[in-house]
């Protein structure tokens, strides 16, 4: 939504879709969360509710006798959307004799870092879920081995029993917020470090990873998938960033390690559906984009300084922990 005080409505429109269409790229996480849209003039506050299943109903049913039925139970998560947003400057100056389209390249700019900002916060928030492995041993510290096959397998076994859901759906961010269906699988999202790793899967036991470019069918790919082992289909997200120096000795495998002493610990995060919900980046009151070209008002009187900006809400929260999970790992160097 642009606002704007001097410009054409073909440029609103132009703005606004272009900021967007370049905040794609960045807008890692936020595919696969559920979407709170804020509502306008509400509170700073959003309620997410969830409803509990029924309990399997055992009792023989007694002829001609209506059962008493069940009541679905619920719980809230209630969570503060905070505003964030940034805005660049330009001259009258640059406007009339730079080459290049300055609102163009203004606005992706902005784009990018709008995404971006929206998906490091995303990512703090689904980092601190409670439900955890570690490549070995039973603490950050001790990790320095990389993932393998069986810890995945443990992975899928727990979510499973917790009764975790695959994804069959992902969010597409733009002017209006829509679900792109995708054949059900559940959704892990790492550090480009691991990449080497998951493809390296192949080397212990053929065939259980599959990159892109040799599936069946290209068609629906998720915004940065590289490929896909037994049920997970594996994305890359350069915001789930290590924790510098947290593992254990990492000269003994050779694993990346910010000063070569204590190996560098990777979030591998593995989302199930409906395990967190977000305040999404586009549609309604997601995200506004502000142009003002150079004009005489106060305090600039001679039109010398436009601008372009955007701002926008954002929470997330964790509303399941038991239907995702963090495995922690190292990364080969």
């Amino acid at each position: 939504m642009l606002k704007y005080s001097d410009i054409s409505p073909r440029t609103t429109a132009y703005a606004d879709r272009r900021l967007l269409t370049r905040a794609v790229p960045n807008n890692i996480l936020g595919q696969f969360g559920d979407v709170r849209e804020l509502p306008s003039k509400s509170s700073k506050t959003i309620i997410v509710r969830r409803y509990n299943k029924l309990a399997p109903a055992l009792t023989p049913l007694m002829e001609g006798v209506t059962p008493s039925g069940s009541t679905r139970t619920k719980t809230d998560y209630t969570v503060s959307v905070q505003q964030f947003g940034d805005w660049v400057g330009y001259s009258d100056v640059i406007q009339d004799t730079h080459e290049d389209p300055i609102l163009k390249d203004n606005v992706d700019a902005l784009g990018e870092q709008a995404a971006e900002t929206y998906d490091i916060l995303r990512a703090g928030v689904l980092k601190a879920g409670t439900n955890v492995l570690f490549t070995n041993g039973t603490q950050r510290s001790d990790v320095n081995t990389v993932i393998s096959r069986a810890l995945l397998r443990t992975a899928i076994r727990i979510l499973k029993r917790q009764e975790a859901k695959p994804l069959r759906g992902i969010i597409k961010a733009g002017p209006n917020i829509s679900t792109t269906p995708i054949p059900a699988a559940f959704i892990i999202v790492c550090h480009a470090d691991l990449q080497p790793d998951f493809e390296n899967l192949n080397v212990t036991e053929a065939g259980c990873w599959t990159p892109v470019h040799k599936y069946a069918n290209t068609g629906g790919l998720i915004n940065g998938e590289i490929g896909s082992v037994g049920e997970f289909r594996v994305v890359i997200d350069n915001n789930l960033t290590p924790w510098p120096d947290a593992g254990g000795a990492a000269i003994t495998n050779g694993l990346l390690s910010t000063t070569g002493t204590s190996c560098d610990v990777y979030p591998i995060i593995i989302l199930g559906d409906h395990c967190w919900a977000q305040v999404p980046l586009g549609g309604k009151n997601g995200v506004s984009t502000y142009v003002n070209n150079p004009k005489a008002i106060t305090g600039d009187e001679l039109a010398q300084r436009g601008s372009v900006g955007w701002k926008g809400w954002h929470a997330a929260l964790i509303t399941q922990d038991l239907w995702m999970l963090r495995i922690e790992a190292g990364a080969k160097g």
